[in-house]
């Protein structure tokens, strides 16, 4: 049996993006720091790595839909930070949110990973932005550069 994976590695020459929702900024900059190092460090360059703000977590698929259909871009990351509160607006921020990436990356079939915090509480997404549960940034860019891998193999 043939075993296909992606390596952790990049070429050097592919062109990323990241889009951070700005919404719960002293999270989601911590995301964008973690994406960033993980691409550098897999062998990105810093001139191949683009970041684009958004609002919110609700904006990113409208982002996203653009960035690839200007086909500028090989694979994008996503990040944003939603966080319950006392609505039911959290429940449809983040399946809007998720739907949309998921038919987005569907539909270009390039390399897109879903880097947004859903969670209870601050304490919660302090925890994924770097402290005690990692860095979800750093790992959502971790996805990519294994897809660009694996999608080259294809």
């Amino acid at each position: 049996m043939q075993i296909i994976e992606g390596k952790l590695a990049l070429e050097g020459n592919e062109k990323v993006a990241i889009v951070n929702a700005r919404f719960n900024h002293i999270i989601t900059d911590r995301l964008v720091e973690g994406a960033r190092d993980a691409f550098l460090r897999h062998g990105g360059k810093d001139e191949n790595l683009d970041l684009v703000l958004v609002p919110g977590a609700f904006e990113i698929p409208m982002a996203l839909e653009r960035l690839l259909a200007g086909g500028k871009y090989d694979a994008v990351c996503c990040v944003g930070a939603v966080i319950r509160g006392a609505t039911p607006h959290f429940d449809y921020i983040s399946a809007e949110a998720t739907k949309g990436v998921a038919n987005v990356a569907l539909k270009y079939g390039k390399p897109v990973t879903f880097g947004v915090l859903t969670v209870d509480n601050l304490e919660q997404a302090i925890e994924r932005a770097g402290s005690k549960a990692g860095n979800k940034g750093f790992e959502s860019m971790v996805g990519i550069v294994e897809l660009l891998s694996l999608y080259r193999q294809f």
